[in-house]
Protein backbone atom coordinates (compact mmCIF):
# COMPACT_ATOMS: atom_id res chain seq x y z
CA UNK A 1 0.00 0.00 0.00
CA UNK A 2 2.60 2.65 0.89
CA UNK A 3 4.67 1.57 -2.04
CA UNK A 4 1.39 2.42 -4.50
CA UNK A 5 0.76 5.59 -2.35
CA UNK A 6 4.47 6.50 -3.13
CA UNK A 7 4.06 5.39 -7.07
CA UNK A 8 0.53 7.97 -7.08
CA UNK A 9 2.34 10.51 -5.32
CA UNK A 10 5.60 10.35 -7.81
CA UNK A 11 3.11 10.31 -10.80
CA UNK A 12 1.49 13.40 -9.63
CA UNK A 13 3.51 15.49 -8.48
CA UNK A 14 6.17 15.42 -12.21
CA UNK A 15 2.80 14.90 -14.06
CA UNK A 16 1.63 18.60 -12.31
CA UNK A 17 5.37 20.13 -13.81
CA UNK A 18 5.06 18.26 -17.12
CA UNK A 19 1.42 20.24 -17.90
CA UNK A 20 2.34 23.79 -15.90
CA UNK A 21 6.37 24.06 -16.84
CA UNK A 22 5.71 26.34 -19.49
CA UNK A 23 4.33 28.86 -16.58
CA UNK A 24 1.77 31.88 -17.37
CA UNK A 25 0.70 33.37 -20.51
CA UNK A 26 1.98 36.63 -22.06
CA UNK A 27 -0.66 39.61 -21.20
CA UNK A 28 -1.70 42.32 -23.61
CA UNK A 29 -0.45 46.14 -23.21
CA UNK A 30 -2.27 48.56 -21.25
CA UNK A 31 -1.26 51.74 -19.99
CA UNK A 32 -4.70 52.35 -17.80
CA UNK A 33 -6.35 50.20 -15.20
CA UNK A 34 -10.43 49.39 -14.28
CA UNK A 35 -11.68 49.41 -11.34
CA UNK A 36 -15.24 48.21 -10.76
CA UNK A 37 -16.42 49.35 -7.50
CA UNK A 38 -19.67 47.24 -6.00
CA UNK A 39 -22.73 48.40 -6.35
CA UNK A 40 -24.01 47.82 -3.01
CA UNK A 41 -21.53 50.47 -1.29
CA UNK A 42 -22.98 53.90 -0.60
CA UNK A 43 -22.77 56.97 -2.81
CA UNK A 44 -20.27 58.68 0.77
CA UNK A 45 -17.77 54.66 0.70
CA UNK A 46 -17.57 55.54 -3.19
CA UNK A 47 -16.14 58.82 -2.79
CA UNK A 48 -14.20 58.02 0.53
CA UNK A 49 -12.59 55.49 -2.24
CA UNK A 50 -12.33 57.88 -5.21
CA UNK A 51 -10.41 60.44 -2.58
CA UNK A 52 -8.22 57.74 -1.84
CA UNK A 53 -7.03 57.29 -5.29
CA UNK A 54 -6.57 60.46 -5.49
CA UNK A 55 -4.54 61.71 -2.03
CA UNK A 56 -2.79 58.05 -1.64
CA UNK A 57 -2.08 56.74 -4.99
CA UNK A 58 -1.93 60.16 -6.85
CA UNK A 59 -3.75 59.68 -9.39
CA UNK A 60 -7.18 60.75 -11.34
CA UNK A 61 -10.02 58.75 -11.56
CA UNK A 62 -12.77 59.34 -14.04
CA UNK A 63 -15.85 57.15 -14.90
CA UNK A 64 -15.48 55.56 -18.38
CA UNK A 65 -18.59 56.85 -20.05
CA UNK A 66 -21.97 58.61 -18.64
CA UNK A 67 -23.32 54.62 -18.93
CA UNK A 68 -20.53 53.76 -16.14
CA UNK A 69 -22.31 55.67 -13.23
CA UNK A 70 -24.64 53.06 -12.48
CA UNK A 71 -21.97 50.17 -12.50
CA UNK A 72 -19.54 52.27 -10.52
CA UNK A 73 -16.69 51.38 -13.81
CA UNK A 74 -13.86 53.98 -13.13
CA UNK A 75 -10.65 54.34 -15.22
CA UNK A 76 -6.99 55.30 -13.81
CA UNK A 77 -3.79 55.58 -15.78
CA UNK A 78 -1.36 53.48 -14.58
CA UNK A 79 1.58 50.10 -15.29
CA UNK A 80 1.89 46.54 -14.29
CA UNK A 81 3.14 47.93 -10.48
CA UNK A 82 0.32 50.11 -10.44
CA UNK A 83 -1.92 47.14 -10.70
CA UNK A 84 -0.46 44.98 -8.48
CA UNK A 85 -0.50 47.83 -5.68
CA UNK A 86 -4.01 48.51 -5.86
CA UNK A 87 -4.81 44.58 -5.77
CA UNK A 88 -3.45 44.48 -2.27
CA UNK A 89 -4.66 47.64 -0.78
CA UNK A 90 -7.90 48.41 0.96
CA UNK A 91 -9.78 49.36 -2.09
CA UNK A 92 -9.78 45.90 -3.13
CA UNK A 93 -12.88 44.90 -0.74
CA UNK A 94 -15.05 47.75 -2.06
CA UNK A 95 -14.63 46.37 -6.31
CA UNK A 96 -15.72 43.14 -7.88
CA UNK A 97 -12.85 43.51 -10.25
CA UNK A 98 -9.53 45.37 -10.72
CA UNK A 99 -7.71 44.69 -13.76
CA UNK A 100 -5.41 45.88 -17.11
CA UNK A 101 -8.02 48.24 -19.47
CA UNK A 102 -6.23 46.60 -22.38
CA UNK A 103 -5.31 48.59 -25.73
CA UNK A 104 -6.66 46.97 -28.72
CA UNK A 105 -6.08 48.11 -32.53
CA UNK A 106 -7.76 47.76 -35.50
CA UNK A 107 -6.62 45.20 -38.44
CA UNK A 108 -5.45 47.33 -41.14
CA UNK A 109 -5.36 45.52 -44.38
CA UNK A 110 -4.01 47.51 -47.95
CA UNK A 111 -5.96 47.88 -50.98
CA UNK A 112 -3.80 46.11 -52.94
CA UNK A 113 -6.28 43.75 -55.03
CA UNK A 114 -4.19 40.49 -54.89
CA UNK A 115 -3.29 40.87 -50.97
CA UNK A 116 -5.89 37.87 -50.31
CA UNK A 117 -3.12 36.21 -52.52
CA UNK A 118 -0.48 36.24 -49.67
CA UNK A 119 -0.99 33.93 -46.94
CA UNK A 120 2.16 33.81 -46.02
CA UNK A 121 2.13 37.72 -45.04
CA UNK A 122 -1.70 36.88 -42.93
CA UNK A 123 0.36 34.19 -41.21
CA UNK A 124 2.57 36.07 -39.33
CA UNK A 125 0.95 39.05 -38.79
CA UNK A 126 1.41 41.85 -40.61
CA UNK A 127 -2.16 43.48 -40.24
CA UNK A 128 -1.47 43.65 -36.68
CA UNK A 129 2.74 44.49 -37.02
CA UNK A 130 1.32 47.77 -39.64
CA UNK A 131 -0.28 49.56 -36.77
CA UNK A 132 3.38 49.87 -35.29
CA UNK A 133 5.57 50.18 -38.25
CA UNK A 134 5.69 50.10 -41.57
CA UNK A 135 9.93 50.14 -41.69
CA UNK A 136 9.84 53.99 -42.20
CA UNK A 137 13.57 55.33 -43.14
CA UNK A 138 15.40 51.96 -42.79
CA UNK A 139 17.84 51.02 -45.69
CA UNK A 140 17.76 46.98 -46.56
CA UNK A 141 20.38 45.41 -48.74
CA UNK A 142 18.97 43.01 -51.09
CA UNK A 143 22.44 41.11 -51.98
CA UNK A 144 21.10 39.24 -54.85
CA UNK A 145 20.52 39.38 -58.70
CA UNK A 146 19.70 42.89 -58.52
CA UNK A 147 16.59 44.66 -58.15
CA UNK A 148 14.46 46.16 -61.60
CA UNK A 149 11.86 48.74 -61.14
CA UNK A 150 8.70 46.60 -61.55
CA UNK A 151 5.47 47.90 -61.63
CA UNK A 152 4.78 46.98 -57.90
CA UNK A 153 8.36 48.64 -56.98
CA UNK A 154 7.48 52.53 -58.37
CA UNK A 155 6.84 53.84 -55.25
CA UNK A 156 9.63 51.84 -53.19
CA UNK A 157 12.69 54.39 -53.09
CA UNK A 158 15.51 52.32 -54.19
CA UNK A 159 18.92 54.07 -52.88
CA UNK A 160 22.19 53.92 -54.77
CA UNK A 161 23.52 50.14 -55.23
CA UNK A 162 26.20 48.22 -57.09
CA UNK A 163 26.68 45.41 -59.70
CA UNK A 164 29.59 43.70 -58.59
CA UNK A 165 28.70 40.79 -61.50
CA UNK A 166 29.53 43.58 -64.21
CA UNK A 167 31.20 46.44 -62.08
CA UNK A 168 28.56 48.82 -62.94
CA UNK A 169 26.58 51.30 -60.64
CA UNK A 170 23.35 49.96 -62.83
CA UNK A 171 22.05 46.84 -60.19
CA UNK A 172 19.16 45.77 -62.66
CA UNK A 173 18.26 42.23 -62.49
CA UNK A 174 18.33 39.95 -65.11
CA UNK A 175 17.20 36.57 -63.38
CA UNK A 176 14.17 37.56 -61.37
CA UNK A 177 15.05 36.22 -58.06
CA UNK A 178 16.42 39.64 -56.91
CA UNK A 179 13.63 41.43 -57.64
CA UNK A 180 10.95 39.10 -56.00
CA UNK A 181 13.33 38.67 -53.09
CA UNK A 182 13.16 42.85 -52.44
CA UNK A 183 9.01 42.47 -53.16
CA UNK A 184 8.42 40.40 -50.09
CA UNK A 185 10.51 42.75 -48.32
CA UNK A 186 9.36 46.42 -49.57
CA UNK A 187 6.84 45.70 -52.37
CA UNK A 188 4.98 49.28 -52.86
CA UNK A 189 1.68 48.89 -50.54
CA UNK A 190 -1.68 50.45 -50.06
CA UNK A 191 -1.32 51.42 -54.09
CA UNK A 192 -4.21 49.53 -55.46
CA UNK A 193 -1.76 47.77 -57.24
CA UNK A 194 -0.40 44.31 -57.00
CA UNK A 195 0.30 42.81 -53.45
CA UNK A 196 1.96 44.10 -50.41
CA UNK A 197 5.51 44.19 -48.91
CA UNK A 198 6.47 43.49 -44.96
CA UNK A 199 8.79 47.20 -44.71
CA UNK A 200 6.68 48.85 -47.87
CA UNK A 201 8.03 52.32 -46.22
CA UNK A 202 11.87 51.16 -45.61
CA UNK A 203 14.51 52.17 -48.79
CA UNK A 204 15.69 48.98 -51.03
CA UNK A 205 20.17 48.82 -51.75
CA UNK A 206 20.03 46.45 -54.50
CA UNK A 207 23.25 44.75 -54.84
CA UNK A 208 23.80 42.24 -57.64
CA UNK A 209 26.28 39.47 -56.66
CA UNK A 210 24.76 37.15 -58.83
CA UNK A 211 24.70 36.43 -62.46
CA UNK A 212 21.25 35.88 -64.92
CA UNK A 213 22.56 32.04 -63.72
CA UNK A 214 22.09 32.29 -60.58
CA UNK A 215 25.45 31.63 -59.56
CA UNK A 216 27.97 34.16 -57.72
CA UNK A 217 31.34 34.27 -56.15
CA UNK A 218 33.09 35.02 -52.57
CA UNK A 219 34.27 37.70 -53.36
CA UNK A 220 31.77 39.79 -54.60
CA UNK A 221 29.37 39.00 -52.02
CA UNK A 222 32.00 39.73 -49.31
CA UNK A 223 33.05 43.26 -50.79
CA UNK A 224 28.77 43.57 -51.27
CA UNK A 225 28.14 42.95 -47.75
CA UNK A 226 30.89 45.85 -46.86
CA UNK A 227 29.30 48.16 -49.72
CA UNK A 228 25.84 47.81 -47.89
CA UNK A 229 27.79 48.28 -44.18
CA UNK A 230 29.75 51.58 -45.75
CA UNK A 231 26.40 53.32 -47.38
CA UNK A 232 24.40 53.00 -44.53
CA UNK A 233 22.42 50.10 -44.97
CA UNK A 234 20.61 49.19 -41.27
CA UNK A 235 19.36 45.54 -42.78
CA UNK A 236 21.13 42.88 -45.33
CA UNK A 237 19.06 39.92 -46.62
CA UNK A 238 21.11 37.13 -48.58
CA UNK A 239 18.72 35.12 -50.26
CA UNK A 240 21.72 32.88 -51.38
CA UNK A 241 23.75 29.95 -50.16
CA UNK A 242 26.44 27.64 -50.99
CA UNK A 243 30.20 26.99 -51.02
CA UNK A 244 32.44 26.59 -47.55
CA UNK A 245 33.96 28.60 -45.44
CA UNK A 246 35.22 32.02 -46.12
CA UNK A 247 37.62 34.12 -44.20
CA UNK A 248 37.09 37.02 -46.95
CA UNK A 249 33.21 36.63 -46.05
CA UNK A 250 33.36 36.01 -42.27
CA UNK A 251 35.67 39.15 -41.91
CA UNK A 252 33.01 40.87 -44.22
CA UNK A 253 30.06 40.03 -41.90
CA UNK A 254 32.10 40.82 -38.77
CA UNK A 255 32.92 44.12 -39.97
CA UNK A 256 29.06 44.67 -40.87
CA UNK A 257 27.83 43.60 -37.61
CA UNK A 258 30.64 45.90 -35.93
CA UNK A 259 28.75 49.15 -38.00
CA UNK A 260 25.63 47.96 -36.24
CA UNK A 261 23.88 45.74 -39.58
CA UNK A 262 21.29 43.21 -39.11
CA UNK A 263 22.19 39.99 -41.26
CA UNK A 264 19.91 37.74 -42.61
CA UNK A 265 20.06 34.72 -44.93
CA UNK A 266 18.43 31.73 -46.05
CA UNK A 267 19.69 28.55 -43.97
CA UNK A 268 19.70 26.63 -48.14
CA UNK A 269 17.39 23.97 -50.12
CA UNK A 270 19.18 20.77 -49.94
CA UNK A 271 16.99 19.51 -46.90
CA UNK A 272 19.70 18.57 -45.28
CA UNK A 273 20.17 18.88 -41.21
CA UNK A 274 22.43 21.99 -41.44
CA UNK A 275 22.11 25.63 -42.42
CA UNK A 276 24.59 26.59 -45.59
CA UNK A 277 26.85 29.56 -45.88
CA UNK A 278 26.15 32.33 -45.08
CA UNK A 279 23.74 31.35 -42.74
CA UNK A 280 25.87 29.59 -40.88
CA UNK A 281 28.46 32.16 -40.14
CA UNK A 282 28.30 34.45 -36.76
CA UNK A 283 26.29 37.03 -36.32
CA UNK A 284 23.79 36.05 -39.21
CA UNK A 285 20.18 34.79 -38.28
CA UNK A 286 19.38 31.81 -40.68
CA UNK A 287 16.23 31.27 -41.85
CA UNK A 288 14.44 28.25 -42.64
CA UNK A 289 11.05 27.85 -44.71
CA UNK A 290 7.65 26.62 -44.09
CA UNK A 291 4.29 25.91 -46.11
CA UNK A 292 1.19 27.33 -45.27
CA UNK A 293 0.63 24.66 -43.34
CA UNK A 294 3.09 25.90 -40.90
CA UNK A 295 5.05 22.88 -41.03
CA UNK A 296 8.88 22.93 -42.42
CA UNK A 297 9.20 22.20 -46.09
CA UNK A 298 10.37 19.28 -47.52
CA UNK A 299 13.20 21.19 -49.23
CA UNK A 300 14.21 23.74 -46.57
CA UNK A 301 17.75 22.76 -44.54
CA UNK A 302 17.09 22.30 -40.73
CA UNK A 303 18.71 21.25 -37.70
CA UNK A 304 22.29 22.94 -36.56
CA UNK A 305 22.81 26.45 -37.77
CA UNK A 306 18.31 27.58 -38.02
CA UNK A 307 17.95 30.31 -35.84
CA UNK A 308 14.26 31.12 -36.88
CA UNK A 309 11.55 29.94 -39.49
CA UNK A 310 9.62 31.83 -41.94
CA UNK A 311 6.87 31.17 -44.72
CA UNK A 312 8.71 30.13 -48.02
CA UNK A 313 6.31 28.63 -49.87
CA UNK A 314 5.59 25.03 -51.34
CA UNK A 315 5.05 25.12 -55.78
CA UNK A 316 3.41 22.42 -56.56
CA UNK A 317 2.52 21.52 -60.11
CA UNK A 318 -1.12 20.97 -59.56
CA UNK A 319 -0.87 24.75 -56.81
CA UNK A 320 1.30 27.49 -57.58
CA UNK A 321 -0.43 29.53 -54.98
CA UNK A 322 0.92 27.64 -51.90
CA UNK A 323 4.30 29.63 -53.12
CA UNK A 324 5.32 33.21 -52.52
CA UNK A 325 3.43 35.67 -54.43
CA UNK A 326 5.32 38.96 -55.42
CA UNK A 327 6.23 41.15 -58.18
CA UNK A 328 9.19 40.17 -60.50
CA UNK A 329 10.91 40.71 -63.36
CA UNK A 330 10.55 37.96 -66.17
CA UNK A 331 14.26 36.69 -67.15
CA UNK A 332 13.47 36.30 -70.41
CA UNK A 333 10.95 39.06 -71.79
CA UNK A 334 12.56 41.76 -69.28
CA UNK A 335 8.57 42.37 -68.57
CA UNK A 336 6.98 42.52 -65.22
CA UNK A 337 5.12 39.98 -64.23
CA UNK A 338 3.26 38.25 -61.12
CA UNK A 339 4.92 35.20 -59.95
CA UNK A 340 4.54 32.31 -57.14
CA UNK A 341 8.63 31.30 -56.05
CA UNK A 342 9.23 28.91 -53.50
CA UNK A 343 12.57 28.23 -51.15
CA UNK A 344 14.34 29.52 -48.33
CA UNK A 345 15.15 32.41 -50.68
CA UNK A 346 11.47 33.47 -49.98
CA UNK A 347 11.81 32.76 -46.18
CA UNK A 348 15.00 35.32 -45.44
CA UNK A 349 12.85 38.44 -46.45
CA UNK A 350 10.54 37.85 -44.32
CA UNK A 351 12.73 38.00 -41.32
CA UNK A 352 14.73 40.82 -42.70
CA UNK A 353 11.39 42.76 -43.48
CA UNK A 354 10.61 42.61 -39.88
CA UNK A 355 13.67 43.07 -38.65
CA UNK A 356 12.98 46.78 -40.37
CA UNK A 357 10.19 46.86 -38.74
CA UNK A 358 11.80 46.60 -35.30
CA UNK A 359 14.59 48.87 -36.20
CA UNK A 360 12.11 51.47 -37.73
CA UNK A 361 11.18 51.68 -33.70
CA UNK A 362 14.78 52.94 -32.76
CA UNK A 363 16.49 49.40 -31.71
CA UNK A 364 19.63 49.83 -33.42
CA UNK A 365 21.63 47.24 -32.14
CA UNK A 366 21.56 44.02 -34.51
CA UNK A 367 22.46 41.88 -31.66
CA UNK A 368 18.79 43.23 -29.91
CA UNK A 369 16.97 43.23 -32.84
CA UNK A 370 18.12 39.75 -33.15
CA UNK A 371 16.87 38.51 -29.55
CA UNK A 372 13.52 40.48 -30.38
CA UNK A 373 12.88 38.02 -33.69
CA UNK A 374 13.88 35.30 -31.83
CA UNK A 375 11.89 35.74 -28.69
CA UNK A 376 8.76 36.93 -30.23
CA UNK A 377 8.50 33.90 -32.52
CA UNK A 378 6.11 31.51 -32.45
CA UNK A 379 7.45 28.82 -30.18
CA UNK A 380 7.21 24.94 -31.56
CA UNK A 381 7.42 22.88 -28.28
CA UNK A 382 7.54 19.55 -30.71
CA UNK A 383 10.55 20.09 -32.72
CA UNK A 384 13.37 17.77 -31.98
CA UNK A 385 15.20 18.32 -35.32
CA UNK A 386 15.43 21.59 -34.83
CA UNK A 387 13.29 22.48 -37.85
CA UNK A 388 12.36 25.94 -36.49
CA UNK A 389 14.93 27.02 -34.14
CA UNK A 390 13.76 29.79 -31.98
CA UNK A 391 9.85 29.21 -33.74
CA UNK A 392 8.07 30.77 -36.43
CA UNK A 393 8.19 34.10 -37.11
CA UNK A 394 5.55 36.63 -35.57
CA UNK A 395 5.36 39.94 -37.36
CA UNK A 396 3.00 41.05 -34.89
CA UNK A 397 4.68 40.34 -31.39
CA UNK A 398 8.19 41.05 -32.76
CA UNK A 399 7.07 45.16 -33.20
CA UNK A 400 5.12 44.53 -30.12
CA UNK A 401 8.47 43.46 -27.73
CA UNK A 402 10.47 46.11 -29.12
CA UNK A 403 7.57 48.70 -28.66
CA UNK A 404 8.42 48.01 -24.67
CA UNK A 405 11.77 49.06 -24.50
CA UNK A 406 11.53 47.48 -20.74
CA UNK A 407 11.15 44.12 -22.39
CA UNK A 408 13.43 41.29 -20.23
CA UNK A 409 15.73 39.86 -22.60
CA UNK A 410 16.10 36.26 -21.74
CA UNK A 411 19.27 34.16 -23.12
CA UNK A 412 18.61 31.66 -25.53
CA UNK A 413 20.24 28.34 -24.47
CA UNK A 414 20.53 27.35 -27.58
CA UNK A 415 22.42 29.87 -29.25
CA UNK A 416 24.63 29.96 -26.18
CA UNK A 417 26.17 26.34 -27.33
CA UNK A 418 26.06 27.39 -30.93
CA UNK A 419 29.33 27.74 -32.70
CA UNK A 420 28.06 28.70 -36.46
CA UNK A 421 32.15 27.40 -37.63
CA UNK A 422 31.81 24.39 -36.28
CA UNK A 423 28.06 24.20 -35.72
CA UNK A 424 27.80 22.58 -32.28
CA UNK A 425 24.68 22.77 -31.23
CA UNK A 426 22.56 21.86 -28.15
CA UNK A 427 18.71 21.31 -28.35
CA UNK A 428 17.46 20.96 -24.81
CA UNK A 429 13.66 20.99 -26.35
CA UNK A 430 14.49 17.50 -28.12
CA UNK A 431 15.43 16.30 -24.04
CA UNK A 432 11.72 15.55 -23.56
CA UNK A 433 13.92 15.90 -19.95
CA UNK A 434 11.13 16.12 -17.73
CA UNK A 435 9.39 13.13 -18.93
CA UNK A 436 12.48 10.86 -19.22
CA UNK A 437 13.50 11.71 -15.53
CA UNK A 438 9.57 10.15 -14.57
CA UNK A 439 10.03 7.80 -16.88
CA UNK A 440 13.35 6.66 -15.10
CA UNK A 441 11.90 7.19 -11.40
CA UNK A 442 8.64 5.06 -12.31
CA UNK A 443 11.19 2.36 -13.40
CA UNK A 444 12.82 2.36 -9.86
CA UNK A 445 9.47 2.45 -8.04
CA UNK A 446 8.18 -0.56 -9.70
CA UNK A 447 11.51 -2.20 -9.17
CA UNK A 448 10.96 -1.87 -5.24
CA UNK A 449 7.69 -4.07 -5.73
CA UNK A 450 9.65 -7.10 -6.80
CA UNK A 451 13.11 -6.29 -4.90
CA UNK A 452 13.00 -10.04 -3.40
CA UNK A 453 13.70 -11.37 -7.05
CA UNK A 454 15.79 -8.76 -8.27
CA UNK A 455 19.66 -8.87 -6.86
CA UNK A 456 20.97 -7.12 -3.87
CA UNK A 457 23.31 -5.70 -5.45
CA UNK A 458 22.30 -3.74 -8.79
CA UNK A 459 24.71 -5.26 -11.58
CA UNK A 460 25.88 -3.09 -14.66
CA UNK A 461 23.35 -5.47 -16.86
CA UNK A 462 20.38 -4.73 -14.57
CA UNK A 463 20.74 -0.63 -14.56
CA UNK A 464 21.76 -0.55 -18.92
CA UNK A 465 18.77 -2.54 -19.11
CA UNK A 466 16.75 -0.65 -16.97
CA UNK A 467 17.94 2.81 -18.85
CA UNK A 468 17.52 1.38 -22.10
CA UNK A 469 14.11 0.71 -21.60
CA UNK A 470 13.02 3.68 -19.43
CA UNK A 471 15.06 7.00 -20.84
CA UNK A 472 17.79 5.98 -22.87
CA UNK A 473 20.94 8.24 -22.85
CA UNK A 474 18.53 10.79 -23.38
CA UNK A 475 20.96 14.20 -23.46
CA UNK A 476 22.41 12.58 -27.00
CA UNK A 477 19.03 13.35 -28.54
CA UNK A 478 19.75 17.04 -28.36
CA UNK A 479 23.34 17.40 -29.94
CA UNK A 480 23.54 18.23 -33.52
CA UNK A 481 27.56 18.64 -35.15
CA UNK A 482 28.47 20.02 -38.31
CA UNK A 483 26.75 18.54 -41.70
CA UNK A 484 26.98 14.93 -39.53
CA UNK A 485 23.83 12.92 -39.69
CA UNK A 486 21.66 13.44 -36.33
CA UNK A 487 20.27 10.25 -36.29
CA UNK A 488 23.23 8.23 -34.58
CA UNK A 489 22.60 10.56 -31.89
CA UNK A 490 19.13 9.95 -31.41
CA UNK A 491 19.63 6.53 -31.64
CA UNK A 492 21.96 6.74 -28.68
CA UNK A 493 19.78 9.20 -27.19
CA UNK A 494 15.96 6.93 -27.49
CA UNK A 495 15.06 4.16 -25.56
CA UNK A 496 14.15 0.87 -26.71
CA UNK A 497 10.24 1.95 -27.71
CA UNK A 498 11.99 5.08 -29.67
CA UNK A 499 14.09 2.96 -31.78
CA UNK A 500 10.84 2.50 -34.14
CA UNK A 501 11.04 6.30 -35.29
CA UNK A 502 14.79 7.32 -34.65
CA UNK A 503 14.60 7.87 -38.66
CA UNK A 504 11.50 10.09 -38.86
CA UNK A 505 12.45 11.97 -35.52
CA UNK A 506 9.24 13.36 -33.64
CA UNK A 507 7.64 12.10 -30.23
CA UNK A 508 5.20 9.82 -31.73
CA UNK A 509 6.83 5.95 -30.74
CA UNK A 510 6.01 2.65 -33.06
CA UNK A 511 3.60 0.15 -31.78
CA UNK A 512 5.66 -2.75 -32.61
CA UNK A 513 9.00 -0.78 -30.45
CA UNK A 514 6.89 0.30 -27.96
CA UNK A 515 5.21 -2.92 -26.62
CA UNK A 516 6.00 -5.84 -24.56
CA UNK A 517 6.90 -7.58 -27.66
CA UNK A 518 10.51 -6.63 -27.13
CA UNK A 519 11.07 -7.41 -23.12
CA UNK A 520 9.17 -10.42 -24.23
CA UNK A 521 11.88 -11.60 -26.96
CA UNK A 522 14.46 -10.48 -24.66
CA UNK A 523 13.26 -12.39 -21.86
CA UNK A 524 12.87 -15.66 -23.99
CA UNK A 525 16.51 -15.53 -25.36
CA UNK A 526 18.60 -14.03 -22.50
CA UNK A 527 17.27 -15.59 -19.39
CA UNK A 528 19.61 -18.36 -19.42
CA UNK A 529 22.40 -16.28 -19.63
CA UNK A 530 23.54 -15.78 -16.23
CA UNK A 531 24.17 -11.24 -16.91
CA UNK A 532 22.12 -10.91 -20.06
CA UNK A 533 18.76 -12.53 -17.38
CA UNK A 534 19.26 -8.74 -15.51
CA UNK A 535 19.74 -7.21 -18.77
CA UNK A 536 16.08 -8.56 -19.64
CA UNK A 537 14.46 -7.94 -16.13
CA UNK A 538 16.10 -4.44 -16.35
CA UNK A 539 14.54 -3.69 -20.06
CA UNK A 540 11.29 -4.88 -18.59
CA UNK A 541 11.25 -2.86 -15.89
CA UNK A 542 12.62 0.29 -18.45
CA UNK A 543 9.74 -0.24 -20.55
CA UNK A 544 7.15 -0.11 -17.94
CA UNK A 545 7.59 3.15 -16.91
CA UNK A 546 8.12 4.31 -20.12
CA UNK A 547 4.64 3.30 -21.49
CA UNK A 548 3.02 4.16 -18.82
CA UNK A 549 4.73 8.06 -18.77
CA UNK A 550 3.91 7.93 -22.80
CA UNK A 551 0.45 6.74 -21.98
CA UNK A 552 -0.74 8.40 -19.20
CA UNK A 553 0.88 12.41 -20.99
CA UNK A 554 2.10 11.43 -24.38
CA UNK A 555 -0.34 9.08 -26.12
CA UNK A 556 1.33 9.24 -29.22
CA UNK A 557 1.47 6.23 -31.78
CA UNK A 558 2.77 6.20 -35.56
CA UNK A 559 -0.26 5.28 -37.59
CA UNK A 560 -2.56 6.58 -34.96
CA UNK A 561 -1.27 9.32 -33.91
CA UNK A 562 -2.96 10.88 -30.17
CA UNK A 563 -6.15 8.90 -30.23
CA UNK A 564 -7.62 7.45 -27.38
CA UNK A 565 -6.74 3.66 -28.26
CA UNK A 566 -3.01 5.01 -28.52
CA UNK A 567 -3.25 5.57 -25.07
CA UNK A 568 -4.98 2.29 -24.44
CA UNK A 569 -2.70 0.19 -26.26
CA UNK A 570 0.01 1.83 -24.12
CA UNK A 571 -1.01 1.61 -20.72
CA UNK A 572 -2.03 -1.92 -21.72
CA UNK A 573 1.68 -2.81 -22.68
CA UNK A 574 2.66 -1.32 -20.08
CA UNK A 575 1.10 -3.65 -17.79
CA UNK A 576 2.08 -6.77 -20.08
CA UNK A 577 5.91 -5.60 -19.59
CA UNK A 578 5.39 -5.30 -15.53
CA UNK A 579 3.31 -8.87 -15.76
CA UNK A 580 6.74 -10.12 -17.66
CA UNK A 581 9.18 -8.80 -14.93
CA UNK A 582 6.71 -10.26 -12.40
CA UNK A 583 7.22 -13.34 -14.24
CA UNK A 584 10.75 -13.54 -14.16
CA UNK A 585 11.56 -12.71 -11.31
CA UNK A 586 9.66 -15.08 -9.39
CA UNK A 587 11.43 -18.10 -11.60
CA UNK A 588 14.56 -16.54 -9.82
Amino acid sequence: MKRLALLLLFLCGIGWALFNFHGLESQGEFSSIVLDFREDISESQLEQDLASLSNDFKLKPRYNSEFSLDDHLVIVEGDQSLLKALRVSALSKATEYIEPNYNYKASFAPNDPDFSRQWNLKSIGMTEAWQTSRGKGVTVAVIDTGVSRVSDLKKTNLVGGYDFVNDRRDASDDNGHGTHVAGTVAQSTNNNHGVAGIAYEANIMPLKVLAASGGGTTSDIAEAIRFAADHKADVINMSLGGGGFSEAMDEAIAYAHNKGVTIVAAAGNAGRNAAEFPGRYNHVIAVSATGPDGQKAGYSNYGAGVDIAAPGGVVSSSDSTTGILQNTVDAKTGKSIFEYFQGTSMASPHVAGVAALIHAQGIQNPDQIERILTQSATKVEKDPLNNFGAGQLNAAAAVSLAANQNAAVHLDINRSFASRRWLFRFNPQAMQLLPKLLMLGLAWVLSTTVKDGLPRRWSWSLLAGVVLGSCGLFFFKGLYFADCPQWPLRLIGSSIAEWGTVFRGGFAVNPITASALVPFLLMAALLGHPSGKWFAVGSGLGMTGALTVYGLFMPNLVWLGSHPISRIYLLVNAVLCYALVRLATRQE
